[in-house]
């Protein structure tokens, strides 16, 4: 195998891999042949899973109950809760039975206004009812998964988040990095990092998992891309606990493992060329969501 377990899941006690693979869902190509690729992933050694309802309306969840059939011992399974205003019992029910197994972890999908966290946290919220089925057995972990570094850093300071999720890689708010890592590694919170390819905006001409560009964006007058070694670089010398990465194909996770075998830590004017180079890939290719508005 390519990858073993090497560093704890903040206070999860668990043995994470490097990588995690994330959203593998295509419903064109059916549960089964994505469900092959997630195998080959685990094969590999990446023993991370990542999944949501919200990705191709419960597909991606089935399949990673369809690839983890007979292999679900040893492999961490994060799953969301994407309704942050509706019972929690219900849409964990619903992931479970497509899943066909409890996840290690829910995290609250996409929260990314102040507004949202503190409606988690209030009496009767979405934490205190996750806590709820965590004790019920329905999950053993909780956490959130956001946008904004202001929600990261609350959660991680709450003491109610296990893992947390976050943008990090070479067009990601600084404070991710600068700030928020850190400060988890400090309080013993997981960190579960993803946006390494920024949608895929920095190795393609995207504005973002596959869309096409604007009618009015001339393709040759973007700037050349970066490279998935680039990338990762960045990711990796950050130091997450976990990078996910999409890991959606074959060549997309040959890639990614070369990338890996041959990583040395970029210098920070390495780094600081990087971040340039990826200010101007992503210009004209729409919004950058997982950053918050420039204030």
């Amino acid at each position: 195998m390519r990858f073993a377990p090497r560093r704890k899941l903040g206070r999860t006690d668990f043995d994470a891999t490097l990588l995690g693979a994330g959203d593998l869902a295509d419903a064109a190509l059916g549960v089964d042949a994505c469900a092959a690729v997630l195998r080959r992933a685990l094969d590999a050694g990446i023993n991370v899973v990542d999944t949501a309802p919200a990705y191709e309306a419960g597909v991606s969840e089935q399949i990673v109950g369809r690839a983890l059939s007979g292999r679900r011992d040893g492999i961490f399974v994060i799953d969301k809760i994407d309704h942050l205003d509706r019972p929690v019992a219900a849409q964990a029910d619903e992931s479970i039975a497509r899943l066909g197994f409890s996840p290690d972890a829910f995290v609250f999908h996409s929260v990314s206004r102040m507004d949202d966290w503190n409606g988690l946290v209030s009496e009767g919220g979405g934490m205190s009812q996750l806590e709820q089925l965590r004790r019920l057995g329905r999950c053993r972990f909780r956490g959130v998964s956001s946008h904004h570094p202001d929600v990261v850093r609350a959660a991680i300071l709450s003491g109610l988040c296990d893992v947390v999720m976050f943008a990090v890689g070479p067009h990601a708010d600084r404070r991710y990095t600068d700030e928020l890592l850190p400060l988890a590694r400090e309080r013993g919170v997981g960190t579960v990092c993803f946006k390494t390819f920024g949608a895929g905006k920095l190795v393609a001409s995207t504005t973002g998992y596959g869309q096409p560009l604007p009618p009015e964006v001339d393709p040759s007058s973007l700037a050349p891309t970066l490279s998935v070694d680039d990338c990762i670089r960045v990711t990796l010398t950050h130091d997450p606990d976990v990078a996910l990465l999409g890991l959606s194909t074959p060549g997309e996770q040959d890639a990614a493992f070369r990338a890996v075998e041959r990583f040395q830590p970029l210098s920070q004017p390495e780094l600081e060329d990087v971040r340039r180079r990826a200010a101007d890939v992503v210009r004209n290719k729409g919004a950058i969501w997982w950053d918050p508005p420039a204030t």
